[in-house]
């Protein structure tokens, strides 16, 4: 397996990944919403290959100056149980570390919470929030990079 930092051009395909790992897909999960995403802190966005170059592994960090966040993170349902899962979590540890980032968390929907047991097993603890969002939509000029 090599693990790389995600290039756009690998968008349908990573989609692709998240849907077979049964991952809800948000709206932000665009082509242009990754594109953002790429041009705050592409280190973080990592996928891993196959020796035959299928990707069979993604996870989506970011930091934010103080923390560190995971999302979806995704290992093709052949390929799990490989720890494949860990290696990428690893690797975007140690991509958060040199930045300075002392603190990672990460939201786990209800209906994936089966994954709890793995993130408890790479030292994530659960905490008592209550987690709360409102989309809005971005102003023009934030649309067109001004």
């Amino acid at each position: 397996m090599q693990i790389h930092s995600f290039a756009l051009h690998q968008y349908e395909e990573v989609v692709d990944l998240w849907q077979r790992a049964g991952l809800q897909l948000s709206r932000s999960d665009t082509v242009e919403g990754l594109q953002q995403k790429l041009e705050r802190d592409p280190e973080l966005f990592l996928v891993a290959k196959s020796e035959s170059g299928k990707i069979v592994g993604a996870v989506m960090g970011s930091y934010d100056g103080r923390r560190g966040w995971v999302n979806h993170l995704a290992v093709d349902p052949d390929y799990q149980g490989q720890d494949l899962g860990s290696r990428l979590m690893q690797e975007l540890e140690t991509r958060l570390s040199t930045l300075g980032c002392e603190k990672i968390n990460l939201l786990i929907e209800p209906s994936n919470s089966r994954v709890q047991a793995f993130y408890g097993r790479l030292g994530f603890t659960a905490d008592e929030l209550i987690f709360m969002e409102k989309w809005i939509e971005p102003a023009k000029s934030a649309k067109k990079g001004v």
